[in-house]
Order: C-alpha cells, then sequence, then structure tokens
C-alpha cells in the first residue's frame, strides 16, 4: 500500500496510532487535529485518502465532504465516527463518503479499507439531495459489527428500486428500519403506508392501499401471517403495479423461506418479496449496544420529561445479562416506566426486577452449566439463581406456571427438531396424546417444521 493519507481527528490517539499503522504500511502520513488543516492540505492538492473523524473542535467531517468533493472530484474519504447511529452512516452515503466505520474501529479493517481506496477511484459524484431533518428520536444506535452491517445496507438501498423484506424478531426495530429506508431516500416527500391482511380485503382494497401510498412505499406488516386469499392479492397487485407505483416493503418475525418450504408461503410472492433483505439482530445477539441504547432513552426521558435517571452499576450489569426476549421495545418500555417510577437519580438492580415483574424469566438465572450435573441439580442451581436475583425478596406471583413454561418449550422444540417436525413421532417420543402436543404447540406458539431427519 502506497500513497498519501491526510488523517483528521481530535484525538491524539487515534492519529497516533493510524499514523504508525499507515507509515509501516508504505504511506506517507499528514495527521492534524484541525479541519481549517484539513481542508487546507486538500486545496493545496496533497494526499491521495483522507481519513476524517465527523465532529471536530472546528468543523465537522460530514459537512466537509461536498466541499473535498468539489475541489477534488477523485479523493475518496473514510469517515469515521463515535456518533454510532444509522443517521451518521446515511449521511456518510449520501455525501459520497467511500466508507463509513464507526468508533472503535477495528484497525486491520481499516487498513483493508484504505488499501482498497487507494487502489479504486471513486464513482463519479452524483447531485446531493435535498437537506434534511435529523431523526434523532429512531433508536437505531449501535456499534456492533451487526448493526453497523446493516445501517451500511440500508444506505445503499434506500433509493435503490427493489423490494425490501425487513426481517427479526419482534420488538427489534423493524418498522423503525422500514421508515428510515423511507424518511432517507427519495421518497420521503410522498406517503408512508403501512398495510395488514385486512386492508388488502374487499373489491377496493388493493386499489384504496395503492392509491392512498402513491409513489411513496407500502409496508406489508408481518407478512407470514397473510392468508392465501391475502397472499393471491399481493401477487396479483404487484403483478400490475405500473411505473409510478409505490415501492414495496415487507416486514415478518418469522422465518419466510422456512415458511415456503412448508408449503405456507407462496413462492411466487416470497420471491416478489425479497429483492433485499435486512435482517435485524436480537437484542441479545447486540449485548455492547444496550449501554448506548440504556443512555437513548433515558436522555430522551431528560430531554422529554426533564427527569435524569441513571441506571446503578449492578442495574447495568443485570440490563447486559438480561436475554430480553421483547428486545429493543421491551428495553425501551422498561426504561420509561423506570424514569417515572424510580424515586433517585440512580436506578437499582431491584428497582429494574420489580419493573420486569412477571416478564423477568428464568432466562435471567442462565450461567455456565456444569460437566456430569445431573438436569435435577442444574435446574435447582438456576432456580437458586432466580430467587438470590430478587434481593430478599419474593419474585412476583405464578413462579410455578413461569418455570414448567420455560422448561416445557425447549423440551417441545428439541423433541420436535429431531423428530423432523413430525407431531405424532414427537408424541411419542414424549409420551404424550398427540392432542394434547397439538394444543401445547399453540398454546405456547412454537414454531413446527416438518423436514426429512437423517438419523
Amino acid at each position: 500500500m502506497d500513497g498519501t493519507i491526510l488523517v483528521a481527528d481530535d484525538d491524539r490517539t487515534i492519529r497516533t496510532v493510524l499514523t504508525q499503522a499507515l507509515t509501516r504500511a508504505g504511506c506517507k502520513v499528514h495527521a492534524t487535529s484541525s479541519m481549517m488543516t484539513l481542508m487546507r492540505w486538500v486545496e493545496e492538492g496533497k494526499g491521495d485518502l483522507v481519513i476524517s473523524d465527523v465532529i471536530m473542535p472546528d468543523g465537522n467531517g460530514l459537512d466537509a465532504l461536498p466541499q473535498i468533493s468539489k475541489l477534488r472530484p477523485g479523493l475518496p474519504v473514510i469517515v469515521i465516527s463515535a456518533q454510532n447511529t444509522i443517521m451518521t452512516a446515511i449521511q456518510a452515503a449520501e455525501a459520497e463518503a467511500f466508507d463509513y466505520l464507526p468508533k472503535p474501529f477495528d484497525l486491520p479493517d481499516l487498513m483493508k479499507r484504505s488499501a482498497r481506496a487507494l487502489d479504486r477511484k471513486r464513482m463519479a459524484p452524483k447531485p446531493s439531495l435535498a437537506p434534511r431533518e435529523a431523526v434523532d428520536d429512531l433508536p437505531l444506535v449501535g456499534r456492533t459489527p451487526a448493526m453497523q452491517a446493516l445501517y451500511r445496507l440500508v444506505a445503499r438501498v434506500m433509493n435503490a428500486d427493489l423490494p425490501v423484506l425487513i426481517s427479526g424478531e419482534s420488538g427489534t426495530g423493524k418498522s423503525l428500519i422500514a421508515r428510515a429506508v423511507h424518511d432517507f431516500s427519495d421518497r420521503r416527500s410522498q406517503p408512508f403506508v403501512t398495510a395488514q391482511a385486512a386492508d388488502l380485503a374487499g373489491v377496493d382494497g388493493i386499489a384504496s392501499l395503492l392509491s392512498r401510498a402513491k409513489g411513496g412505499s407500502l409496508v406489508l406488516d408481518e407478512v407470514a401471517d397473510f392468508d392465501d386469499d391475502a397472499q393471491a392479492r399481493l401477487v396479483r397487485m404487484l403483478d400490475v403495479m405500473g411505473e409510478h407505483a409505490p415501492r414495496i416493503m415487507a416486514t415478518s418475525q418469522t422465518d419466510l423461506a422456512a415458511r415456503m418450504e412448508a408449503g405456507k408461503f407462496r413462492k411466487d410472492l416470497y420471491y416478489r418479496l425479497g429483492g433485499v433483505t435486512l435482517s435485524v439482530p436480537p437484542l441479545r445477539e447486540r449485548v455492547e449496544d444496550i449501554p448506548l441504547l440504556t443512555e437513548h432513552f433515558l436522555g430522551r426521558g431528560e430531554r422529554d420529561l426533564g427527569i435524569q435517571r441513571r441506571l446503578s452499576p449492578d442495574a447495568m450489569a443485570f440490563v447486559r445479562a438480561f436475554p430480553w426476549p421483547g428486545n429493543v421495545r421491551q428495553l425501551e418500555n422498561l426504561l420509561k416506566r423506570l424514569l417515572v417510577t424510580a424515586p433517585e437519580a440512580e436506578i437499582s438492580k431491584a428497582e429494574v426486577l420489580a419493573a420486569l415483574g412477571s416478564s423477568a424469566p428464568m432466562q435471567t438465572a442462565r450461567s455456565g452449566g456444569v460437566e456430569g450435573e445431573k438436569l435435577s441439580a442444574s435446574v435447582a442451581r438456576h432456580l437458586q439463581r432466580y430467587f438470590d436475583l430478587h434481593g430478599g425478596q419474593l419474585p412476583p406471583a405464578g413462579v410455578y406456571d413461569r418455570i414448567l413454561r420455560e422448561i416445557e418449550v425447549p423440551l417441545i422444540e428439541i423433541a420436535l427438531d429431531a423428530t423432523g417436525g413430525n407431531q405424532a413421532k414427537c408424541a411419542d417420543l414424549l409420551g404424550i396424546n398427540r392432542n394434547t402436543l397439538r394444543k401445547k404447540i399453540t398454546d405456547l406458539d412454537i414454531q413446527v417444521t416438518r423436514r426429512r431427519k437423517l438419523m
């Protein structure tokens, strides 16, 4: 790797690390903590690549991108930022940054991206989009690799003329992603319409939807729940939409591909909806983002309600360890309650437990297993930890049913998986009546996928 790289960051440590790494890689480096100095170097024709922070003492790296592009159209810019929100990624993409990386960044990854930037000329600048208001209320915050990959994909597809399928568990923020794709696209001045299966019913259902959505965005909410008739209507609608039709997006908390293979979802509809798939990770797979989300929600409470709250270290540790079956929505609702109910500025772990109430499942007691441990001993250990987590107070009433449910659900799911989804074999394996199994599958909302089991 060779070339001259201009580094702009007000953090001396970052400037030093980048200067040393890029110099060792064979590059010449000019580093500064001033945006004014960076722009003077660019104007003087120095540099083959710019690596710039966003927030600088005398300027903003994102705001400087159009000027850099105007002065040096072929000069690639890599934006690095501690503002790990979807807005930053999208603004960087719109301003024609070569790439965007969140802080803290992975140094080898940045080196690879720098090498690609030096080897490849940037595409010709596109016309700048109209300015828009920042959307600060979207809890699309995260520095984990999964979320940053999602942000970059949203930035790439927001103006692509393709349908978008947004998958993820309940409460992960699928509707927020759909809204972001619309609000940051060139369709943002057009309507944003969300539709359920009932909206397709009737002679004028589809025509009414298309009339409302116009050239904006039409989101099919939880499309996996649409019945056969609604799916057929959707296929016909997608086949006859004209040139000025709305962009189609769909959300689903279930695996549409698995439902299609099981014969519960039309193949022709699946392939019409799956132009681009955006997968939103569950909160338990992005634990490092929980403090950021917590700060975001508590900060919103301070702004809207004038109430200052923070989590104690024990409370934050508990929140990070909690499995969050309701994902980001559950975390947001919990913090909203605590903003109002917590009597002190610092929220304790006991107050978090009390606010969770009966929604605090047995998963909070998860810990590493002991090799050779009997099931009864493992259950006893988890139960004891569950009671201990309540700090000397009794857990919410209904412990018996909650415990049985926590054990029953994985037992049935694993048995179904072992029998390839064959309910008759599964009932025999469990030693229960087939009708009893069917009722439990329905009552416990267990997904069944039939497949051939090689065993």
